[in-house]
């Protein structure tokens, strides 16, 4: 069978970004985002920003990365590609100068064509209707709404009247709201004006010399309202699903909504399902601004992006989650373990289906040759893709062990390693821009040895890659017949720019002899129009819990994954609305569902 783990295993460039509003301090990252993925004659192809490529599946499960040609906008961001009969078109975002598109029939050998931009468009999505006729929707901005226009198919110039189709609402929408778990309403305008002009009068140019077009992007920094944006569109059994991605990359409740239509440009009304797409926890979390699409078998996928967002906000990857349509026509998205191991053929048969094999290294005990101070070995299992176990040195005699404290019947490792704040100089020129920077050209290796053993002594190797040739950090080792090991050892470990190892999570999958946990005992409270409290009993025996919510017994479509009991806030209510609540637990033996109680207003 094939098997994934988000994120997705696959190599993520560094950006080097002048970060403009910090007059131009240096902020270095990997980044990947906002992916468009499509199935073009045999192939699964992923378009995302900041990769100089695309990457390539005949799977779902394995991917290659192959480079595009330059004259493609490849540092402009959320590329969109869709298929429009024999050929693949492509373009990108820019609010600087109009934006070109591009057709090709052979996406990794092109050649590719260039029709002639009429107009600026950021995140742009490309639609084409069952009679052929072509639409196109964009916006990306917390003041300035999703657009939608129609275009003609031969030269792709804009054709009717552009219209306003979706607005934010974080007032109603509990999901829109920004920050962590969606916390903070919009600034009132007493508030906005007072920022912007501590900003402008303490920024890098006068206020004169800003382009009247940045002024409102600027002033958009200090409201607190939720950027909309990310449109996609599918149309399933007649009706069009509009998809947009709110309320900000860098929060952990980025997120997919959708609103459906009879008409392809309207007027839409929010789905009864909403967000479709919502990872707030677990060990990476974020699942916005993405696409949707079929696959060979006719089943639905979505592809969004992932939220790291240490050292600079657009620290991100992408993830990869089976969805469908329910038999009332609702949009929906699994992303219940959404980043645990998972069968594609068994998505494909059940878009629903629990993982085989359980979260084993969650909390366990970690020791390493050497560590940093605030980076302690433990921060490799604590789950949390933000922190990391970083060595004093570099250099292959650094290693880390961690200890599963029982003998467990092994399936699957994902090694994930971590950019502590590097400090290195430009390997490249910065490309000048609203957001200048540099993409590293240069296919740099990630290199090391995983070993395990059943008493901490002798020991049996695992995954050598001490010669890789590849660069992935978040590499996933499955061994599906399965072996026995209690303790792991990560060594000789090689990284780009000869860094000091940093490990974020040595995840192991598999399945313990025990017994799964009791049914979790809970208490579900509506505290206001947009958020609940949902309050857990400890329990013993439990490693997590997954928060399942939704809009009756049989479609609790939404979960949030969390590693404690305790209360827990749930921001992501839409107001007017009623809620059914379960929550699971989880542990190395099994996941025991819950009882489902209704949360009314």
């Amino acid at each position: 069978m094939n098997y994934f783990c988000n994120p997705l295993n696959v190599n993520y460039r560094y950006q080097f970004n002048l970060d403009q509003r910090q007059k131009g301090v240096m902020k270095i990252c990997r980044e990947a985002a906002d992916p468009s993925m499509i199935f073009f004659k045999g192939r699964y192809y992923i378009f995302a920003s900041m990769t100089l490529g695309v990457w390539v599946s005949d799977d779902l499960a394995h991917w290659e990365n192959h480079r595009l040609p330059e004259s493609l906008p490849l540092y402009d961001y959320a590329p969109d590609v869709r298929v429009i009969g024999d050929y693949v078109y492509y373009c990108a975002s820019s609010r600087d100068h109009n934006c070109d598109r591009f057709r090709t029939k052979d996406v990794l050998n092109g050649p590719y064509e260039k029709i002639e931009g009429t107009f600026p468009f950021w995140d742009p999505n490309l639609f084409i209707d069952d009679d052929g006729r072509v639409y196109f929707y964009w916006g990306c901005s917390n003041e300035t709404p999703v657009y939608g226009v129609e275009l003609d198919p031969e030269t792709m110039l804009p054709k009717g009247e552009t219209k306003e189709l979706l607005f934010g609402h974080p007032h109603e929408i509990g999901y829109e709201r920004i920050g962590e778990n969606n916390t903070t309403l919009p600034a009132s305008e007493e508030e906005i004006e007072a920022k912007y002009q501590a900003f402008v009068k303490s920024g890098p140019v006068p206020e004169s010399m800003i382009p009247a077009h940045l002024k409102p992007l600027i002033r958009g920094m200090f409201t607190n309202k939720p950027y909309i944006e990310g449109a996609w569109m599918d149309k399933h059994n007649g009706l069009y699903y509009l998809q947009y991605a709110c309320p900000g990359t860098q929060y952990n409740t980025y997120s997919d909504g959708v609103y459906v239509s009879e008409s392809p440009l309207g007027p839409f009304r929010l789905a009864e399902n909403n967000p479709f797409s919502y990872k707030p926890g677990g060990f990476l979390p974020g699942a916005g601004h993405g696409s949707t699409m079929q696959d060979a078998s006719g089943s639905w996928w979505h592809t969004s992006t992932q939220r790291i967002s240490v050292n600079h906000d657009f620290e991100r990857r992408v993830g990869l989650w089976s969805a469908g349509f329910d038999a009332e026509g609702n949009l929906f998205c699994n992303q219940r373990y959404g980043d645990w191991p998972q069968s594609v053929d068994a998505l494909r048969e059940d878009p629903w289906k629990n993982p085989e094999w359980m979260l084993l290294s969650a909390g366990k005990a970690a020791c390493a040759s050497s560590c940093r101070e605030g980076h302690e070995p433990e921060k490799a299992t604590e789950e949390n893709v933000k922190t990391w176990w970083m060595a004093k040195e570099s250099g292959k005699n650094e290693w880390l062990t961690i200890d599963l404290g029982s003998v467990y019947d092994v399936h699957a490792v994902q090694v994930n390693f971590a950019d502590d704040k590097l400090d290195i100089p430009c390997p490249g020129e910065i490309r000048p821009g609203s957001q200048a920077r540099y993409i590293e050209e240069a296919n740099h290796v990630t290199r090391w040895k995983l070993e395990a053993s059943l008493d901490g002594e002798t020991w049996f190797v695992v995954e050598d890659k001490t010669n890789a040739s590849t660069d992935l950090t978040h590499d996933f080792i499955v061994r599906e017949e399965g072996f026995d090991a209690r303790f792991f050892r990560l060594s000789e470990i090689e990284l780009a720019y000869d860094q000091a190892p940093c490990v974020s999570g040595l995840r192991v999958f598999g399945l313990g002899k025990g017994e799964a946990p009791a049914v979790p005992a809970f208490v579900a409270t509506r505290t206001n129009d947009l958020d609940m409290v949902v309050s857990i009993t400890p329990q013993e025996n439990t490693v997590g819990y997954n928060i399942l919510f939704g809009s009756s017994p049989d479609k609790l479509y939404h979960s949030a994954m969390v590693f404690a009991a305790g209360d827990h806030r749930i921001g992501a209510l839409i107001k007017g609305r009623s809620y059914y609540v379960r929550v699971d637990a989880f542990n190395e033996n099994g996941i025991t569902e819950g009882t489902v109680t209704e949360k009314s207003l």
